[in-house]
């Protein structure tokens, strides 16, 4: 769902996903932006939630748990244990709750310098689908989508805050993740503005072509993936 978010506003953020959510056709998934619940903030002092008290990620559990769907998305949060900031792509449905810490930090804007870095990649299922979860930046390194776990995985989700100012690069990039992965790209962009930019959307759900597409077609996918199988070639070399 693309949003234009309140800046540092929780709670406006959670009752426009819920808007959103109700005036819009009923769904088994629903993906919101990164740091959708507050804006893009690489400075989380007095921004970021704590994990234990999220008003957004409450939301999420009772919202999935309610209407027996999936929600993803990612929120700016600090951990009670050590007090430490992550942005955290959280991944939760009616009973479970899986999440992935941002492995690329977005150094370029220094979100490097306050939040700590996810190190492993993470699969979330929901529904006989398996989804690679991934956040921004992420996007513009392959690698760690694909290396040792191509096959492995049905789509990825790139949940954003991308700017206008390099759109077009969104727009190549979320095709050519799904080509080459031979997978379902489920791409969420925010649209409006914040302190530091604006943001013209871009979303969507492509399909192993590149072609953008309406739905998951599980077997459509496992027929384009014997027919042509790209990934049994694939390079294996491992991350250090």
């Amino acid at each position: 769902m693309e949003m234009d978010m309140a800046w540092a506003n929780p709670e406006k953020n959670v009752a426009e996903a819920q808007r959103m959510m109700i005036t819009n056709e009923p769904s088994d998934l629903y993906v919101l932006p990164e740091m959708w619940a507050t804006g893009f903030a690489t400075k989380p002092e007095g921004v970021a939630e704590e994990e234990d008290r999220s008003i957004a990620l409450e939301w999420m559990k009772a919202t999935a748990k309610e209407r027996r769907c999936a929600i993803s998305g990612s929120l700016a949060v600090r951990l009670n244990e050590d007090g430490s900031y992550r942005n955290r792509h959280y991944f939760v449905t009616s009973d479970d709750v899986t999440f992935y810490d941002k492995h690329h930090l977005f150094t370029h804007g220094g979100e490097d310098a306050n939040y700590v870095a996810g190190r492993e990649s993470v699969i979330a299922t929901w529904q006989g689908v398996r989804f690679l979860l991934q956040t921004c930046y992420d996007l513009r390194f392959p690698v760690f989508s694909r290396w040792g776990r191509a096959g492995e995985y049905d789509a990825i989700i790139y949940v954003a805050n991308w700017p206008s100012s390099r759109q077009l690069a969104w727009d190549t990039l979320i095709r050519a993740r799904a080509i080459e992965n031979q997978c379902y790209v489920i791409a969420v962009n925010r649209v409006g503005s914040d302190p530091t930019s604006s943001y013209g959307g871009g979303s969507c759900l492509i399909e192993p072509t590149g072609k953008v597409v309406d739905t998951i077609d599980m077997e459509r996918l496992l027929k384009l993936r014997s027919h042509f199988h790209v990934l049994a070639d694939r390079d294996r070399q491992s991350i250090t």
